[in-house]
C-alpha cells in the first residue's frame, strides 16, 4: 500500500522498533493500563457469551449480546467523535472507564447473588457499549500525543498488540476463572481492570492537543471529508469488512467449542486465544516489514479471510485453532495499516471525528455482523456462518488495492 507523506524531520530521525517505544514513559504507562483493561474486557466477553449460551443454548442470543455491546458505537459516532476533538481526550477516557467499571461491578454483584438473566447480561452489554463508543475515538486519538511522530507506526502497532495480547490470554484466563470461580468473579475482575486503566491515565501527561471549537460537526460532513480522499474511504471499507468477518470470535466460539467440536468452556477460550496469539506474534515480529510493503492492507485481507475459511472447513479443533491463528495475523496486519494511514494523514483538529468514523467501521458494524452470524448459525451451523462472513473480505480486497494507490487531494493541496 502507498505510504503517507513523511512527517517533518522524519528524514533525520529513523523510526524506532516497536518495543523501544515502550521506554517512553507516557506511552509505556498507557500501554500497561490499556493492556490490563483489555484483558478484563475479554474476561467479560467470554463470560457473557458462555453464560448466555449456557442459559439459552442459542447462538442467536449470544449474537444479541454482541449486538448490544457494539450498537452504541454506531448510534453515538457523531457525538463521541466530536467529544474527542472538543474535550481533553485523557479525561474523556477516565470518565468512560469509570462508567464501564460501575456497570461491570453491578453485573458482577447481580451474578454473584444468583439473580442474573440473559436480559440483564444484554442490558449490561448495552451500557458497556455506550462507554466503548466514547472510549475508542478518544483512545485512538490520544496515541499520537504520547509519542514522537516517527514512532507513530510502532505505537499504533503496540496499541493493537495491547488488544490482541489481551485477546490471546484474556479468553483463556477468563474461561479458567469461569470454570474455577464462576461468572460473577469474571465480571468483577473486568470491573477492576477498568479502574487500573484509570490509575494509568491519571499519571500520564500527553502533549497538548488541538481542540476544535464552534458547532459540533455533523456526521455527514465527516463522511464527505473521508469520501474526498479515495484511499481513506477504501481504508474504512476494508476496516468494516475485516471487522465483520472476525465476529465469529465473539458470537460463534461457544457453539464451535461446545457443540461443533464437542469440547468444553476452556476450548472456547483457546479458539479466541489462538486468534489473539496470531495477531500478537504478527504485530511484534512483522511491523517494521509491513510498513515497507505498498500493498500490505489488501494482502492482509486475503490472509485474514483465508484463515476464517479454514475455521469454517476445519474437521476438528486443532485445524480450527490454526485457522484462527492465521486469521488473527491477517487481521492485525490489515487493521494496523488502516489505522496508521488515517492517524498519520488526518489533521489533529479532525482526527477525533475521523477516528470515530473509523471506530464505526471497526466496531459499529459488529451489531449487524453479530445478528447475521448468529442467525446463519441457527440455520446452517457455526462453521457455515464463519465462511459466509469471510466472503466480503475476499471480494473487496482487489478494489481496496486499487483505491489506496490513488492520490490524496487533501494532502496534495487539490481540495
Amino acid at each position: 500500500m502507498s505510504e503517507p507523506a513523511d512527517p517533518p524531520g522524519a528524514a533525520q530521525r529513523a523510526p524506532r522498533s516497536s518495543l523501544a517505544v515502550l521506554r517512553r514513559r507516557e506511552f509505556g504507562v498507557f500501554f500497561l493500563g490499556s493492556s490490563l483493561s483489555n484483558i478484563g474486557t475479554w474476561f467479560q466477553n467470554i463470560a457473557a457469551g458462555l453464560l448466555v449460551y449456557e442459559l439459552t443454548r442459542s447462538t442467536l442470543l449470544v449474537g444479541a449480546v454482541n449486538f448490544a455491546q457494539f450498537i452504541g458505537s454506531f448510534l453515538l459516532v457523531s457525538v463521541a467523535g466530536g467529544a474527542a476533538d472538543r474535550f481533553d481526550r485523557r479525561k474523556l477516557l477516565i470518565v468512560s472507564q469509570l462508567g464501564a467499571a460501575t456497570v461491570g461491578g453491578a453485573l458482577a454483584v447481580v451474578t454473584l447473588l444468583g439473580a442474573v438473566t440473559p436480559a440483564i447480561v444484554v442490558a449490561a452489554a448495552l451500557l458497556l457499549g455506550f462507554a466503548l463508543a466514547f472510549m475508542v475515538p478518544a483512545l485512538l486519538s490520544l496515541v499520537p500525543l504520547l509519542v514522537a511522530e516517527e514512532d507513530l507506526d510502532a505505537a499504533v502497532a503496540l496499541n493493537s498488540v495491547s488488544f490482541n495480547l489481551a485477546r490471546a490470554v484474556g479468553p483463556i484466563l477468563g474461561a479458567l476463572v469461569v470454570g474455577g470461580a464462576g461468572y460473577g468473579v469474571a465480571f468483577a475482575l473486568n470491573a477492576a481492570s477498568f479502574l487500573l486503566f484509570v490509575v494509568a491515565l491519571a499519571v500520564i501527561r500527553p502533549r497538548t492537543q488541538q481542540r476544535s471549537s464552534g458547532e459540533r460537526p455533523k456526521l455527514l460532513e465527516t463522511i464527505r471529508l473521508v469520501r474526498s480522499v479515495p484511499a481513506w474511504w477504501a481504508v474504512l471499507v476494508a476496516t468494516m469488512v475485516i471487522s465483520m468477518s472476525t465476529d465469529p470470535i465473539n458470537t460463534l466460539t461457544p457453539e464451535l467449542a461446545l457443540d461443533t467440536f464437542g469440547g468444553r468452556e476452556l476450548d472456547a477460550g483457546l479458539l479466541v486465544g489462538a486468534f489473539g496469539t496470531g495477531a500478537t506474534l504478527t504485530a511484534i515480529t512483522l511491523t517494521s516489514w509491513l510498513r515497507r510493503q505498498r500493498r500490505a492492507l489488501p494482502a492482509a485481507m486475503l490472509v485474514q479471510a483465508a484463515g476464517m475459511l479454514l475455521v469454517g472447513l476445519a474437521p476438528g479443533l486443532g485445524v480450527a485453532l490454526a485457522g484462527m491463528a492465521v486469521s488473527g495475523g491477517g487481521f492485525i496486519a490489515g487493521i494496523t495499516r488502516a489505522s496508521v494511514r488515517l492517524q498519520a494523514e488526518v489533521p489533529d483538529l479532525q482526527r477525533g471525528r475521523v477516528m470515530a468514523l473509523w471506530s464505526v467501521a471497526f466496531v459499529g458494524t459488529r451489531p449487524l455482523a453479530s445478528l447475521t452470524s448468529g442467525a446463519i448459525a441457527e440455520v446452517a451451523g457455526a462453521q457455515v456462518a464463519a465462511m459466509v462472513l469471510a466472503l466480503p473480505v475476499l471480494v473487496l480486497a482487489p478494489w481496496v488495492a486499487r483505491q489506496i494507490e490513488r492520490p490524496n487531494p487533501v494532502r496534495d493541496g487539490e481540495g
